[in-house]
C-alpha cells in the first residue's frame, strides 16, 4: 500500500508518500480499507504521534485518526463485524493513523457508517462530533435552555458543536473569524459573535457553558462570562490553570476517546438531519503535507479530507 509518513519529528513538510507494509490487524481489530480519512492539524506536535503506549519511538509513523472505508479483514477474536461492512471511526493515539490504504482500528471504535452519507462526508464526522458530543454533554452537562458559547466554532469540531447543541434545544453563541460568519448562522448558531471584531466579553455574558476550541488569552477571557455553578470546557488546555479562573464555575479539560457506541448515536444524528459534516476541502493522500499546511494556516472552515 501507500501511506503518508514521516520519520523524524518535524513539520508538515517532512511528510512522505510512499510505499508502507499493510499493517497486520491484532486481536480485536479490524483492518479497513480506507476510503477517506482526515487528521488534525495540530497532531504532528502530540507526544503520542511519535511513541508507543510504553514511551518508545515508533517512526516512521504514519498520522491521522478519521477514517470511513470497508471492513477487508478482521484480527483474531474480532467479533461484530464482517468483511464488507462499511464503517467509520477514530484510531488509537499511540498507533499508526488513517493516512494510508488500510489502518488496523480496535474493532470497539467503528460504528457503521451512516447510510446517506458518502465516505468523505462520514469521516469528516467522526472526530469533531465524537468531541462535540463529550466537550458538551460528557464534561459539560449542556441542558435545554441553557446557553453555550462556542469558541472557535469555525473550524471542524466547532461546526458539528453547534449544530449538536442546537440539537439539544441549546441557545448557542458563536465565536470565529469572520469569514465563518455566513457558515455558523446557517447552521443554528442562534449569534454570530465576530472574532476579529466585536468583543466577546460584551456580546455574551452569564452563558451555562463555554466550549472553548483556542486556548490562550481567549480562553482567559471567557471565565467572567460563565454564569456562577457554569462550566469552562476546553481540548486546547487546562481552564483551571488560567489566571483567571474561579472557583464559583466548573472546568473541564480532555482530550476525546473513541467510543463506537456513541459513534452510532450520532451517525442516527446525522441519518435524522441533525448532524451534517462541513468539508472544506477534499485532496488526493499524496497532497497530504499541503493540506496540512493549508489547515494550520487557519484559511480553511471545517474539515480537510484526504483519499488514496
Amino acid at each position: 500500500m501507500h501511506a503518508l509518513r514521516i520519520h523524524a519529528r518535524a513539520g508538515p513538510e517532512a511528510l512522505i508518500y510512499e510505499p508502507a507494509a499493510v499493517p497486520e490487524p491484532g486481536i480485536g481489530d479490524v483492518l479497513v480499507r480506507v476510503g477517506a480519512a482526515s487528521f488534525t492539524p495540530t497532531e504532528l506536535s502530540w507526544s503520542s504521534t511519535w511513541v508507543d503506549r510504553a514511551g518508545r519511538d515508533r517512526t516512521p509513523v504514519i498520522p491521522g485518526h478519521e477514517v470511513c472505508g470497508t471492513v477487508a479483514a478482521l484480527g483474531d477474536g474480532t467479533a461484530g463485524w464482517y468483511v464488507g461492512d462499511a464503517v467509520f471511526g477514530i484510531t488509537d493515539w499511540y498507533r499508526d493513523g488513517t493516512l494510508a490504504e488500510y489502518v488496523a482500528v480496535e474493532a470497539r471504535n467503528l460504528a457503521a457508517k451512516p447510510a446517506g452519507f458518502t465516505d468523505v462526508e462520514a469521516a469528516a464526522c467522526a472526530m469533531p462530533a465524537l468531541t462535540s458530543m463529550q466537550a458538551l454533554f460528557t464534561h459539560g452537562g449542556l441542558a435545554p435552555g441553557q446557553t453555550v458559547l462556542i469558541q472557535g466554532a469555525g473550524g471542524g469540531v466547532g461546526t458539528a458543536a453547534i449544530q449538536l447543541a442546537r440539537a439539544a434545544d441549546a441557545i448557542v453563541l458563536a465565536s470565529a473569524r469572520s469569514p465563518a460568519r455566513d457558515l455558523v448562522l446557517e447552521l443554528g448558531a442562534h449569534e454570530f459573535i465576530d472574532a476579529d471584531q466585536a468583543s466577546v466579553a460584551t456580546a455574551a455574558t452569564g452563558v451555562d457553558l463555554v466550549f472553548d476550541l483556542v486556548g490562550g488569552d481567549v480562553l482567559g477571557r471567557a471565565w467572567p462570562l460563565v454564569r456562577a455553578g457554569g462550566t469552562v470546557v476546553s481540548v486546547v488546555e487546562d481552564p483551571a490553570a488560567r489566571p483567571e479562573a474561579r472557583k464559583d464555575a466548573g472546568a473541564a479539560y480532555f482530550v476525546v476517546e473513541a467510543n463506537g457506541a456513541m459513534l452510532s448515536e450520532l451517525a442516527a444524528k446525522m441519518d435524522a438531519g441533525q448532524l451534517r459534516p462541513v468539508v472544506g476541502a477534499v485532496r488526493p493522500l499524496a497532497e497530504g503535507p499541503e493540506a496540512f499546511a493549508s489547515k494550520q494556516a487557519g484559511n480553511i472552515p471545517g474539515k480537510i479530507v484526504l483519499h488514496s
